[in-house]
C-alpha cells in the first residue's frame, strides 16, 4: 500500500512518521519542497529515490493508495483538493482550513467524489480521553493552557483551541442546545477564551489561557458523585472517596498516549477495507469554532 506524507515538519517527524514507518505492507512516499529536509527524513527511513518527491505532481504520479497531509494550514485547501480530485483517501491535520467556507467545500468535494476525508482529532482516540466517554459526564471541564502565547484570534482558535472544542463535542452526553463564549483580547491578540456548551442535564466548559504561566492540559468529567481527571493525557485519577492514580507505562510511546497511533491505524484499516470515511462530523467542530471566532471578535473584552 503506497502512502504519501505531504509536509515534513515537527508533527510529521515526531508523531506520524514513526507510526507509518513501522507498518507492515506500507510503502512510504514523502513530499516536501525543501530538498535538505526531504533527504534527511527519507534517509532516516532508508527510502530510495523513487519514494522522495519534491512536488505534488510527482507524488501523485506514484499512484498513492492514501495520503497524510501535514503541510501548513494555509496550503490545506489546494493540496486536499488535488488529492480528492485524484481519488486519494486523505487524512489531514486539523484544521481543514482557516475559513469555514473552504472546509465546507472540501467536505462536499470528498462526498461528491466518494473519497475518504479524515481530520486529525487524535484526542478522541487517546486512551485517557476515550475512557472518559464511559464515565458519568454531568459536568465536563477541559483546560489547555500555554505560557506567553497570545495570538490572533482566528489562528489560535483554529490551530489550537479546536482540540478543546472537538473534545467537548466528543464527550458531550447529549444534544448541545446552548453555546456561550467569553474572551479577553488585547491589541488584537487573544489572551484567553472560555466556551460553555450545555444541554439537558450537562454542562461542558472549555478553557484556554495563553498567559497562564504553565503548559498544561487537564480534563475532568464528573457525575453521580464520581470524578475522573486526566492530566496531560498521561495520568488518570479516579475520585470516589480516596483517589486512585493510573500513570502511563514507562514503555508506552507518546504517539499511543496521545491517540495518534490509534487514529493512523484506524484510517489505514478503513483504506484497506474500502470503507469511505466522512468528515461531516469534523465539519461540525469547524462550524462551532467559527461561532467562537465571531463571538470573540464581536465581544473582545467580555472577560
Amino acid at each position: 500500500m503506497k502512502i504519501g506524507c505531504i509536509g515534513l515538519g515537527d508533527i510529521a517527524q515526531k508523531a506520524y512518521l514513526p507510526v507509518l514507518g513501522m507498518q507492515p505492507g506500507v510503502e512510504l512516499h514523502l513530499q516536501t519542497r525543501t530538498p535538505a529536509t526531504l533527504d534527511r527524513v527519507a534517509d532516516t527511513y532508508h527510502l530510495p529515490a523513487g519514494q522522495r518527491h519534491r512536488d505534488l505532481d510527482a507524488l501523485l504520479a506514484a499512484g498513492l493508495d492514501a495520503a497524510f497531509v501535514h503541510a501548513p494550514t494555509e496550503t490545506h485547501p489546494s493540496i486536499v483538493t488535488r488529492l480528492l480530485d485524484a481519488g486519494v483517501p486523505t487524512y489531514v491535520d486539523k484544521p481543514l482550513a482557516y475559513e469555514l467556507a473552504d472546509s465546507q467545500r472540501l467536505v462536499d468535494l470528498a462526498e461528491a467524489r466518494g473519497t475518504s476525508l479524515a481530520v486529525g482529532f487524535n484526542r478522541r482516540h487517546a486512551p485517557g480521553y476515550a475512557q472518559c466517554a464511559d464515565h458519568p459526564r454531568e459536568l465536563i471541564l477541559l483546560q489547555k493552557n500555554r505560557v506567553g502565547l497570545p495570538e490572533e484570534p482566528r489562528t489560535m482558535i483554529l490551530d489550537d483551541f479546536i482540540h478543546v472544542v472537538d473534545t467537548l463535542r466528543f464527550l458531550a452526553p447529549g444534544e448541545i442546545d446552548d453555546v456561550t463564549v467569553r474572551a479577553r483580547v488585547r491589541d488584537g491578540l487573544l489572551h484567553h477564551v472560555v466556551l460553555q456548551l450545555a444541554g439537558d442535564g450537562f454542562t461542558a466548559l472549555g478553557v484556554m489561557n495563553r498567559l497562564s504561566g504553565s503548559n498544561e492540559e487537564i480534563l475532568e468529567v464528573s457525575g453521580q458523585d464520581t470524578k475522573r481527571q486526566v492530566v496531560n493525557l498521561a495520568e488518570v485519577i479516579d475520585h470516589k472517596g480516596q483517589p486512585t492514580v493510573r500513570r502511563r507505562g514507562d514503555w508506552v510511546p507518546v504517539a499511543r498516549q496521545r491517540g495518534i497511533e490509534q487514529v493512523v491505524l484506524a484510517f489505514l484499516d478503513a483504506v484497506r477495507g474500502g470503507k469511505v470515511l466522512s468528515a461531516r462530523d469534523a465539519l461540525a467542530t469547524h462550524e462551532l469554532c467559527e461561532r467562537v471566532v465571531r463571538a470573540v471578535r464581536e465581544h473582545p473584552g467580555a472577560a
